[in-house]
C-alpha cells in the first residue's frame, strides 16, 4: 500500500513537470537524441518538393506515374537515469535538497522521453546498487520511477558514493547503445577510466548537482561542517577571511577538476544549482549546445 503522502508528492512532481514541458522542448530532445535509423513505412504518389532520391522506381514503372518511399525514424531509444542517493545528496540551503532537485530533473527527462516513445529505466546508487528499474515506456512506468526516487530511504551504512561501480554496472548490463544521465554531485575519485568506457559504449551525460554553500560560505561566525558521507566534522570561523577564501578555492578547484575530467572523457555535462530559478534553462542550454555541434 502506497502511503497517501507519497501519492500526493508523486502527483505534485508530475504536475510541476508537465507545466515545464512543451512541444518545443520535446522537439529539441528528439533532435538531440536520434533514433537507431530510418524505417520504411509506405509509398505514396510523388509531390513537388519531394527528394527525387526517394522515388520507388519499381512502383513508378508499375503505376505509370512517380511514387516515393516514406520513412520514419526508428527510435527504440533507452534512457537510463542513474541517480546518486549518497549522504551528500541530502544537503541544500535554498529551500530544497540536492536530491529533491535530482528527482525533479529525472521526472522532466522521463516524461520527455516517453513523449518521444523512448524507454526509461532507473538506477539508484550509493556505494552499491540500491535499486534497478528495467526500462519501459508509458506514463504509469514513469510514475513508478518517480515513486521509487521519492520513497527511497538510504541505509546509514551506505552513505558514500562509488561512481566507478555504477558506471561499470551499467556498461555490463546494457548491451544496446543507450542514453545515460548520471545525476550526482560527483564526490569521489578513481572513476575516470570507467567514465571513458561508459561513454564509448553509450551516450553519457553528466548532470552535476550542487548547492551555493558548497562553494562559498557566508559570514556567520563559527560553524560545524559535517561530511555527509564520512561523518567527519570540521569547525570553521567564517568571520575569518582567510578561512572563507581557502574554502572557496578548495571547492572551486574541485569543480574545475570535474570539468576537466568530463572534457578529457568527451562527456557532455549539465551543471545544475539548487538556487537556479528555472530547472528547464540548463537542460535547454545543453540541447542548444548539442544541436549546434550536430549541424
Amino acid at each position: 500500500m502506497i502511503p497517501q503522502e507519497l501519492i500526493k508528492e508523486i502527483r505534485r512532481v508530475e504536475i510541476l513537470t508537465r507545466r515545464m514541458l512543451d512541444e518545443s522542448f520535446a522537439g529539441a530532445y528528439q533532435s538531440v537524441f536520434k533514433g537507431r535509423g530510418m524505417e520504411f513505412t509506405e509509398v505514396r504518389e510523388y509531390m513537388p518538393g519531394d527528394d527525387v532520391r526517394t522515388i520507388d522506381w519499381n512502383v513508378t514503372a508499375r503505376m505509370g506515374r512517380p511514387y516515393v518511399k516514406r520513412f520514419v525514424e526508428e527510435r527504440e531509444l533507452t534512457v537510463m537515469l542513474m541517480v546518486d542517493a549518497s549522504g551528500s545528496e541530502r544537503f541544500g540551503t535554498q529551500g530544497k535538497f540536492k536530491g529533491e532537485l535530482a528527482v525533479r530533473l529525472c521526472a522532466l527527462l522521463a516524461f520527455t522521453a516517453i513523449k518521444n516513445n523512448d524507454r526509461v529505466g532507473l538506477i539508484i546508487f550509493t556505494d552499491r546498487i540500491e535499486k534497478f528499474v528495467a526500462p519501459k515506456t508509458g506514463r504509469t512506468h514513469v510514475l513508478r520511477v518517480i515513486r521509487e526516487l521519492l520513497a527511497f530511504e538510504p541505509d546509514e551504512a551506505h552513505r558514500a558514493t562509488d561512481l566507478q561501480m555504477v558506471l561499470g554496472f551499467v556498461t555490463r548490463m546494457l548491451k544496446r547503445r543507450s542514453v545515460l544521465f548520471l545525476v550526482s554531485d560527483f564526490i569521489g575519485t578513481g572513476y575516470e577510466r570507467a567514465l571513458e568506457i561508459a561513454n564509448r559504449k553509450h551516450d553519457l551525460i553528466a548532470v552535476s548537482v550542487a548547492d551555493p554553500r558548497e562553494i562559498a560560505l557566508p559570514r556567520v561566525g563559527l560553524i560545524d561542517l559535517e561530511d555527509a558521507e564520512t561523518g567527519e566534522v570540521v569547525t570553521i570561523d567564517t568571520f575569518d577571511e582567510g578561512s572563507r577564501q581557502a574554502f572557496f578555492k578548495l571547492n572551486l578547484d574541485a569543480r574545475r577538476a570535474l570539468e576537466n575530467k568530463l572534457r578529457r572523457s568527451n562527456v557532455d555535462s549539465i551543471p545544475i544549482m539548487t538556487d537556479a530559478p528555472r530547472l528547464l534553462e540548463p537542460v535547454q542550454g545543453f540541447f542548444r549546445k548539442r544541436t549546434r555541434r550536430n549541424r
